[in-house]
């Protein structure tokens, strides 16, 4: 990092962009992304200098479910229809301009993030249609052949009116490149060979996806109203050929995902300084999950059935106080239901897992209050308060009704001395969100034999979060961001023995040890991370139109574990994450060509009586993109040039791991060998 900062020192003032100092943004018009040659608002946001984008958490409710990029100044209202997909459906032609918005800008709703992206478009334009047709297929080194097409269609309307349409039909879009072949061996405690076997993996997928969306002037303001339906059923079979001796493991995962989504905003100016918005949400979830797991003289089968509703609304009145200073109040009511059924049996024996079938509604209400204020033009100020009421009740296996309140306090400021060199600080308590997946018992119990329950008595993991960001732009389009961010956490959410409603630790009848694992709150933690952000033009370098964009985050996290009573790790977090991307404009030759570098990962799960570790090595993406016309994209990709390797680590123990008798170790690798990726695109009108 210490070259980078010399670079930095000597950068030059941007010349390809247009600086907005006393409004916190900076502003990148279309001609900044001539080159490329953009298809839509998807491929802008991806060449901004500085900005690495998050289409968004899958959270319950509206804030922060968004994703960082915003459009006309506001969060899209969808979840399961990704950002990525909703920016890849506006035309480049229809963009007036990205704005960067860094530290704040007042009335901007950041949602605790410090930067966010602003897709701006052009108003007016007359009417009109265009329409995208986008078949592609996958050609895999296993010799499938995976279709599928896209259809996208938008109509501009007399009187300001717009109209979208969005229909994805795909078989195996993406592969999923967790499933490949490879050996496996499971070692004894003194390291010998207990069993060696081959591992041969099948999956296939579908998705059914329509979308679409209406916006319209009414009643002195603007309505906007979009709708999902998404199928993607799923299926996997894995194959575990002993070699040590005759036998075979199978296991088949049928999995089946309906999503339905309706939401609509009203925005209306009420005067001059005063706009009212007015957001509700309506969405369906149905998920079922069959696993059916066989090995010599062992039958198990799991069964989840799960469904979910979430109704949201929520009313925001922002007023600008002057040019300089934006206030905004506001609240957010949900109503959350879950209804879950999960059933296994052993050798065709009915087995009993805690919290198998449950019945959970969260109603939960939120007020909050902000402002923004830029008392001078180096100097924006924000300040807000969140105040968070809850009530879950659970019925059917566990029978519980509890009441939660969260006060949640943000602060930041942001200094800017110069154009190109901006210091961002943030100070905010935040709270988590109680996850669903963490009330019903885990399809793995199937294939593993451990019991992993579920736990509708969780608190909400919460965190004070100080964060210090320094950022530094150069040579026109480049950015270098360097941040460093503390959590202290409370009620961290991880795993524990599971436990009845008196609190007792639930036991085995016969041994007498713990039965059963399940979510649990396990007390304080602590997580540091410094993330490192560059985008380098590479004109300097001989490469012409040339650009590298590339973060890595390191993490260091601790908790106490609740069974050895001595510090770990937090379970699923990734000590580092790093990716590069590069990208090169030929103009000349209509093209487009590049390369995506993602980085290996480890995370760790600490359970009951195992400590599964999960490694994931880098993966080498190239692709290019012809344009031989305007309306002609052809793009191909070389998914995987290197293999990508899925390695999973089970270190299993005789009763809990507190008591250190380690039965096996079983590695299992397996190698997913790539695809080839073509997809033409065909714009039709304008």
């Amino acid at each position: 990092m210490s070259m980078i900062w010399l670079m930095l020192a000597a950068a030059t003032p941007a010349a390809t962009q247009t600086a907005v100092p006393d409004k916190g943004v900076i502003a990148y018009p279309p001609s900044f992304f001539a080159e490329s040659r953009p298809v839509s608002a998807h491929d802008m946001i991806l060449r901004v200098p500085g900005f690495s984008f998050d289409k968004g958490a899958s959270v319950r409710g509206l804030a922060g479910a968004g994703g960082n990029v915003l459009i006309d100044g506001l969060p899209p209202v969808s979840k399961n229809d990704a950002l990525d997909e909703i920016l890849k459906r506006i035309p480049a032609g229809t963009v007036e301009r990205i704005e960067l918005i860094r530290g704040g800008a007042p009335g901007i709703d950041m949602e605790g993030r410090t930067v966010l992206a602003n897709v701006v478009r052009k108003q007016g334009g007359g009417t009109g249609f265009r329409g995208v047709i986008a078949p592609g297929v996958y050609y895999l080194r296993d010799g499938r052949v995976l279709p599928g097409a896209r259809f996208e269609a938008q109509w501009r309307l007399p009187g300001g009116r717009t109209a979208e349409l969005s229909q994805v039909i795909a078989m195996g879009h993406p592969p999923n490149d967790e499933y490949g072949d490879g050996p496996r061996v499971r070692y004894n405690a003194d390291g010998s060979v207990r069993l060696a076997s081959e591992v041969a993996t099948d999956s296939q997928g579908t998705r059914y996806w329509t979308t679409g969306a209406f916006e319209t002037p009414l009643a002195g303001g603007q309505f906007r109203i979009n709708g999902a339906f998404m199928a993607s059923p799923a299926d996997v079979e894995i194959y575990d050929t002993y070699r040590t001796q005759p036998g075979l493991e199978y296991e088949r995962d049928k999995i089946g995902r309906t999503q339905i989504e309706l939401g609509g905003r009203y925005t209306r100016k009420l005067t001059d300084r005063v706009s009212l918005e007015t957001v509700a949400f309506q969405q369906f979830t149905d998920n079922s999950t069959d696993v059916r797991f066989v090995a010599p003289g062992l039958t198990r089968d799991f069964r989840l059935d799960r469904k979910t509703r979430e109704s949201v609304g929520r009313l925001q009145l922002r007023t600008r106080i002057n040019p300089r200073l934006t206030l905004e109040t506001g609240a957010e009511g949900a109503l959350n239901r879950l209804d879950s059924q999960t059933a296994l049996t052993v050798n065709s024996r009915s087995i009993l897992v805690p919290a198998a079938n449950v019945t959970v509604e969260e109603l939960r209400g939120e007020a909050f209050a902000r402002g923004t204020w830029r008392p001078s033009r180096t100097l924006t100020l924000e300040a807000g308060v969140r105040q968070e009421a809850s009530r879950v009740t659970s019925a059917g296996d566990v029978t519980l009704r509890k009441s939660l309140t969260f006060f949640k306090p943000r602060a930041s400021a942001t200094w800017a001395p110069g154009e190109r060199t901006q210091l961002r600080v943030r100070v905010e308590r935040e709270v988590g969100q109680l996850n669903f997946d963490d009330f019903v018992a885990s399809p793995a119990v199937a294939s593993t034999g451990v019991v992993v329950a579920g736990n509708p008595d969780l608190t909400p993991q919460q965190a004070w979060v100080y964060e210090a960001a320094l950022e530094r732009r150069f040579w026109g389009a480049g950015a270098a961001v360097l941040s460093y961010r503390h959590y202290d956490i409370t009620d961290t959410v991880d795993r524990g023995p599971a436990r009845d409603l008196s609190g007792a630790i639930i036991r085995d009848p016969v041994t007498g040890l713990p039965a059963a694992d399940r979510p649990d709150n396990i007390g304080a933690g602590t997580k540091d991370e410094i993330a490192a952000n560059v985008t380098l033009p590479l004109d300097r370098f001989g490469m012409k139109s040339g650009q590298l964009k590339a973060q890595l985050t390191w993490r260091d996290t601790r908790v106490v574990d609740p069974l050895t009573g001595l510090g770990r790790e937090i379970s699923a977090q990734h000590p580092i994450d790093w990716e590069a991307h590069f990208s090169q404009d030929l103009p000349k030759f209509n093209s487009v060509w590049g390369a995506d570098v993602i980085g290996a990962t480890r995370e760790r799960y600490f359970r009951l009586n195992e400590v599964e570790t999960r490694k994931v090595s880098t993966f080498v993406t190239l692709f290019w993109e012809y344009k031989p016309r305007p309306d002609w994209i052809i793009r191909t990709e070389l998914y995987g040039v290197t293999l990508r390797d899925h390695r999973r680590i089970r270190e299993v123990y005789l009763g809990p791991r507190n008591l250190g008798r380690l039965d096996y170790t079983d590695i299992r690798e397996l190698e997913w060998t790539g695809d080839i990726y073509v997809r033409v695109r065909k714009i039709i009108g304008g």
